[in-house]
């Protein structure tokens, strides 16, 4: 009898049941063993944060000899170093080499600090900091990382959120916290612009458009619209493929259908110039229709990147339109790689016919 109950008591279920435990206890020890975790992640972030504060960076000895050589005052030494031990960077002279490197530590600096809050002796050090080394706009060997590099006089475009253009835009004035351009008042009074966000674009000659999204956060004492700087700038780049002059008749369909007849200028498999008898402004979208020679007809959208005016002396009624090709182009950007290719080899062969005869 024995032997059964010890049988039946190993397969039926313990009785009296045991009660589940409280859910307010199953509660508190998370929180416990949350808090644990939470304060020992803080506590290896502190250290980490200590010993990059503190010890020896790599390329110290390089960094010193550079700022040395560059003739840096302690000041504007003491503010660099900081600027790197804010940021990821291992190497510390890394940022004495490359505008992109100096720009994108900047902006983590500022991030972390709040670039409101930073002394002003600091953030003028910062700004002559990047003059010494050449990291402005100015200097075409730059990479354009930041809205800072911009300079004042600079010529910007500015398309609101309903794409209007606003024309005759520039730099006004510029600090390392804020920047403010122009406004002829085009699009309605300077107040009501307050708030909106603004499309900004910058064309750098023989390099790119830059351009970004920013609010405008209020007006100076001269209804300049004042704007936060950006480190988020969109770089499409103007050069990136040969380019032929050529001289098709082209059809232009706008998006809200209206339709232009003009030329296409000159060809690439990246962009084109196109001459139309209508200004069209930055960021306007269109589809264009065109006969490729020996490959046939071509429909594709394009985005207008800059306005060049009238200065096509073959075509004085155009306005001559730069232009990137958008959406599904893959077909035509092929079949103009090879028509830009037969033409290049034709060219060639007629430079060695004329050298032989």
């Amino acid at each position: 009898m024995q032997g059964i109950i010890q049988w039946l008591s190993a397969w039926l279920p313990e009785w009296p049941p045991k009660l589940p435990p409280d859910p307010r206890y199953l509660v508190w020890v998370a929180i416990i063993v949350f808090l644990f975790f939470a304060l020992f992640a803080l506590w290896e972030i502190h250290c980490i944060n200590r010993r990059r504060e503190h010890e020896e960076m790599f390329g110290t000895q390089t960094f010193d000899a550079q700022v040395s050589e560059r003739g840096f005052s302690d000041k504007e030494i003491r503010t660099l170093d900081k600027i790197i031990r804010t940021s990821s960077f291992e190497n510390k002279d890394a940022i004495l080499n490359s505008s992109g490197l100096f720009e994108q530590a900047v902006s983590t600096f500022y991030d972390v600090r709040n670039v409101f809050s930073v002394r002003d002796e600091t953030v003028e050090a910062v700004e002559r900091l990047r003059n010494k080394m050449n990291f402005t706009a100015s200097n075409p060997l730059s990479e354009i990382y930041s809205t800072r590099q911009f300079n004042v006089g600079d010529r910007i475009d500015i398309i609101p959120e309903n794409g209007t253009l606003i024309k005759r835009s520039e730099i006004i004035w510029r600090t390392e916290k804020e920047w403010a351009i122009s406004y002829d008042g085009s699009d309605g009074p300077a107040s009501s612009m307050v708030g909106r966000n603004i499309r900004i674009r910058w064309t750098r000659p023989d390099d790119a458009i830059y351009s970004t999204m920013v609010p405008i956060r209020r007006l100076d004492d001269s209804a300049n619209f004042v704007l936060p700087h950006s480190a988020s700038l969109d770089k499409r780049q103007l050069r990136r493929w040969v380019r032929e002059q050529v001289a098709f008749p082209v059809t232009a369909v706008f998006e809200n259908g209206e339709t232009l007849y003009g030329t296409l200028l000159d060809l690439s498999a990246g962009g084109i110039m196109i001459g139309l008898p209508k200004e069209c402004y930055p960021g306007q979208h269109m589809r264009i229709q065109f006969e490729l020679p020996s490959f046939g007809d071509e429909d594709v959208e394009i985005e207008i990147l800059r306005n060049l005016g009238q200065r096509n002396q073959d075509f004085p009624n155009y306005y001559c339109l730069t232009a990137s090709f958008r959406g599904k182009f893959g077909w035509t950007q092929e079949r103009v790689l090879q028509y830009l290719f037969e033409l290049s080899k034709s060219k060639k062969e007629t430079k060695k016919w004329v050298k032989e005869v």
